[in-house]
């Protein structure tokens, strides 16, 4: 089989410290006519706005392709250049050769094919979370180059990413050059040419394909337009208008004819239309709503016709892609029981929820898209997933790593902060009722944002909610809940706790310990806490380095949060002045922790300011 890998986009940055002109040019897609582009050798333009260096079915074929054009740096040097040759190049290599020393990996050579420094093909989505790319699979991906020269020296960054991701915070490759090396590259008189090469052996052959290019000198490049290119890929090739006349004589009559079936299919498909809208018109959650309403053909378009390689996670609630709409990375989530009552009571509410929602902490809902029978949500993309990946997935073991203590805290805050608006602050209650780490999301900057209101319900400031269903995920459900049924604000509380404690310890509020034997993480805190040690102790041990009285404060408020009685638990006002220093955690024992009954606080066991501390915690509510 033979080797095949394509290049989305290259973008070039060469940032001048002493001065220099605007000076770039955006390929959003190439085209014959417009492109003055130099190609040579197997280079070619082809009708998809898709410029390829070499096929997937030439042996030993080069591909060239240079802008016409030098740019100037705005530094001219008055001394020789440092080579021998009359043309120093230094280039950025996508290798994707089978070879023992350097497959699939990223090099930066210097006049020769000898790389001066490499890296395996990759990008990282936070400090040291390298995420392997293979270059022969045929995925779209990019590629940024920046190259940053001053008087002393000139530094190559190289930076990679799958489509459409954003670009990412940390570049996968950096060298530096010194000054007699950066002067032979620039030359004399300060210009450089810029361009593509690219391949194939007497055994190797591959496609190597660029969909768009953006270069700047002294300033950053321009960003791509995605859905332009996108669009130019999709378009048809232009017809030979030659053979058309030639042939048009002896076809019009089946023209004449397509034309009229046209008609017909046309005017059957607008009355279909019209009787849908009317349906849509009908219904009447539908009527004065916040998030738009995407059409299907769009987000189709936009996620690449539901690519399994824009497939972000799958669970019980459906499906998410990524997709680009409008030059914007966004998330589609596909709702798997569309055709059952669940299925749309779960659409509904996300978009009667969500779609009026404003806030930090909160996945923003876009739209949604209702075609026949399909029902589709569309959210801000988050980046960087779920929390639950970085705590627990086994394939993410440098994520794990690099959730330090300070950002773990900070997502804590980051959702306490979202709960709180959606229980006091908005103009109505609203119960999320699904609290869990793979519902609080982490956007570029690594902000917690908690999404999914498929099961959320809401009511008015001073009324009882009137969900008598059993709902969430094992492990943060309140004890209360699976008796009565019944969700309010308290058993968010509830499984905003059971999240504390995951956070904190990095293991899942129930899962089987290593004798098989079934461990709720409440109780084995609350249980390790009792048997005379420090709470503190069942922080998870692979945290490096923390600070001892946050992780104490966090540990004890997820205890207190995760009490059995609804009537111990503070509020999310209260839990956020935990946090944030404004009010102290007030002092309790253990043994407060296993109350079932707010009439055993009367017995003499227990001191009177436990009894206060119960009533001024729910007076926080």
């Amino acid at each position: 089989m033979p080797e095949f890998s394509r290049l989305l986009c290259f973008l070039l940055l060469i940032d001048v410290a002493l001065g220099g002109v605007d000076d770039g040019f955006v390929y959003n897609g190439f085209s014959s006519s417009s492109s003055n582009l130099l190609l040579d050798g197997a280079a070619y333009i082809g009708e998809d706005g898709i410029l390829t260096l070499t096929n997937s079915s030439e042996y030993n074929a080069q591909g060239l392709c240079f802008h016409p054009q030098p740019h100037h740096t705005g530094q001219v040097h008055n001394f020789s250049r440092a080579f021998n040759s009359n043309n120093p190049f230094l280039t950025v290599e996508l290798d994707s050769v089978y070879r023992m020393d350097d497959q699939n990996n990223v090099r930066v050579d210097l006049d020769s094919l000898a790389p001066i420094a490499f890296a395996p093909a990759g990008y990282r989505v936070y400090p040291y979370s390298f995420q392997p790319l293979s270059l022969t699979i045929g995925n779209l991906m990019q590629a940024w180059i920046d190259m940053y020269y001053g008087n002393e020296s000139f530094r190559v960054e190289v930076t990679l990413a799958p489509f459409p991701m954003n670009r990412p915070f940390q570049q996968l490759l950096s060298c530096e050059l010194n000054s007699s090396t950066a002067a032979a590259i620039v030359g004399d008189d300060g210009y450089v040419y810029v361009g593509f090469s690219s391949s194939t052996s007497n055994n190797k052959i591959a496609a190597h394909q660029v969909h768009g290019w953006s270069f700047m000198v002294d300033g950053p490049a321009k960003p791509l337009d995605y859905q332009s290119m996108m669009a130019h890929k999709h378009r048809p090739p232009r017809a030979n208008h030659r053979s058309l006349l030639r042939w048009l004589p002896a076809t019009l009559s089946f023209l004449l004819l397509l034309i009229a079936a046209a008609s017909v299919i046309w005017y059957t498909k607008w009355s279909k239309n019209s009787t849908e809208e009317e349906g849509h018109q009908e219904c009447e959650w539908e009527d004065g709503l916040g998030p738009r309403r995407f059409a299907h053909k769009d987000l189709r378009r936009a996620t690449d016709g539901f690519s399994i390689r824009r497939l972000l996670g799958k669970g019980g609630f459906g499906r998410v892609y990524m997709g680009v709409l409008a030059n914007e990375i966004i998330a589609v989530k596909m709702i798997s029981s569309a055709d059952s009552d669940q299925g749309m009571a779960q659409f509904t509410a996300e978009v009667i929820t969500l779609g009026r929602l404003r806030h930090r902490n909160l996945v923003r809902l876009l739209g949604y898209c209702r075609h026949k029978g399909q029902l589709l949500l569309v959210y801000d993309y988050m980046p960087n997933g779920s929390l639950d990946k970085f705590l627990h997935d086994d394939h993410h073991e440098p994520c794990k790593r690099t959730l330090n203590w300070p950002r773990r805290l900070h997502v804590i805050k980051c959702v306490a902060a979202g709960l709180l608006y959606l229980h006091d602050d908005w103009e109505q209650v609203i119960v999320h009722r699904d609290v869990k780490a793979s519902n609080g999301l982490l956007d570029a900057d690594m902000n917690g944002r908690l999404g999914d209101f498929g099961l959320a319900r809401l009511h008015d400031h001073g009324a009882d909610a009137h969900t008598t269903h059993v709902a969430g995920t094992r492990g943060y459900l309140a004890p209360e809940l699976t008796r009565f049924g019944k969700a309010n604000k308290a058993t968010d509380v509830f499984a905003f706790g059971a999240f504390v404690l995951e956070v904190a310890r990095g293991r899942r509020p129930m899962g089987h310990n290593a004798r098989g034997e079934l461990l709720v993480l409440v109780e084995w805190v609350r249980g390790a806490w009792a048997a005379g040690g420090s709470v503190v102790d069942t922080m998870d041990p692979r945290l490096e380095e923390y600070s001892t009285d946050e992780a104490e404060l966090v540990l004890k408020l997820g205890l207190l949060c995760s009490h059995p009685l609804p009537a111990a638990r503070p509020g999310m006002r209260l839990v956020m002045q935990y946090l944030d220093g404004d009010l102290q955690l007030p002092e309790f024992s253990p043994d407060y922790l296993c109350i079932k009954d707010v009439d055993q606080v009367q017995g003499d066991e227990y001191s009177p300011s436990v009894a206060t501390m119960i009533t001024g915690l729910s007076g926080g509510r």
